[in-house]
């Protein structure tokens, strides 16, 4: 499947709120929830709009990652941008639909490409115990394995612990 990855625009509201609340419960099975709070459609706007300023002032990049149609198949982004040391932190997920089909990975791909090129020298990540699939993603593409907390947590009942990952990005 061709994929792409487009920074996150105001108009994307709507279809990022459909998405978000079309795979709440699949996305709650691997991470903690966002709340209650987050699927208000009033709320979501104002934090949707506060993403956009926050990508505007420089210290992240939220992109959609999107099919050749333009649906939203999942979201990648680059948070806490440290200009200084050229390190950001990554988060990502891809809806259930899509799963299993290589997206996250050429979606990584893709940011890791275009990070590379605004001069990004380090990215950071984390992910749970019982994520293997993005473990994957991750290992897929460079990262390394850096260290598992050994402070759990429990999530649906489940005791888990984070696991973190840091990809040094080489000059092209």
């Amino acid at each position: 499947m061709d994929i792409s990855i487009e920074r996150l625009q105001v108009t994307d509201v709507e279809g990022l709120y459909k998405f978000e609340l079309e795979n709440r419960a699949f996305f709650e099975e691997m991470v903690p929830t966002r709340g209650d709070d987050y699927y208000n459609p009033e709320i979501f706007r104002r934090r949707h709009e506060a993403l956009l300023e926050e990508q505007g002032q420089g210290g992240s990049c939220f992109y959609l990652i999107k099919d050749k149609d333009s649906s939203i198949l999942g979201r990648i982004n680059l948070v806490d941008i440290d200009e200084f040391h050229k390190i950001g932190h990554l988060g990502y997920r891809v809806g259930q639909e899509y799963t299993g089909k290589g997206i996250a990975n050429k979606a990584l791909k893709l940011l890791i490409e275009r990070v590379a090129a605004e001069d990004i020298k380090q990215i950071k990540a984390k992910t749970t115990t019982n994520n293997i699939a993005s473990q994957r993603v991750l290992e897929k593409n460079g990262f390394e394995r850096i260290a598992t907390s050994s402070e759990e947590f429990e999530m649906k009942g489940q005791k888990l612990s984070f696991v973190y990952y840091a990809l040094t990005i080489s000059p092209y």
